[in-house]
């Protein structure tokens, strides 16, 4: 008996605790020093890119042997939102060796979901 109403009276200690602790105080409340707030990181903070992306620019940017499919993937995918959303076996059929696939899938992955941009390189004067 004297066991159970000590783990009452702890429990009890501890909600009256918890209850008036705030470990995110208001700013200059006096409690605890204000402390640098973290960083937040986002993908969505980048400036826009000023060059338009190609299927020419997005192969050359990948590399890997991948450029010398341009000419094949404009002529029958065409737009480059498309080639986005191609899976393997639409490069498959288009008779893209599996090397090239893997790396036009990874990429075109990255790019989704902002991860990756095809390198731009101003011309030189």
């Amino acid at each position: 008996m004297a066991m159970r109403l000590g783990w009452r009276q702890v429990v009890r200690c501890r909600r009256a605790l918890a209850s008036h602790f705030n470990p995110f105080p208001a700013e200059g409340s006096g409690f605890l020093p204000s402390l640098p707030q973290p960083t937040r990181f986002s993908s969505k903070s980048h400036p826009p890119y000023a060059v338009k992306v190609g299927i020419p620019e997005f192969l050359n940017g990948i590399g890997g042997g991948t450029e010398a499919h341009v000419a094949k993937l404009e002529s029958e995918i065409g737009d480059f939102n498309k080639l986005l959303v191609t899976r393997t076996l639409g490069l498959k059929k288009l008779g893209i060796p599996c090397k090239h696939r893997k790396l036009i899938l990874k990429y075109t992955h990255k790019y989704r979901l902002g991860l990756w941009r095809p390198r731009f390189d101003a011309p030189k004067a």
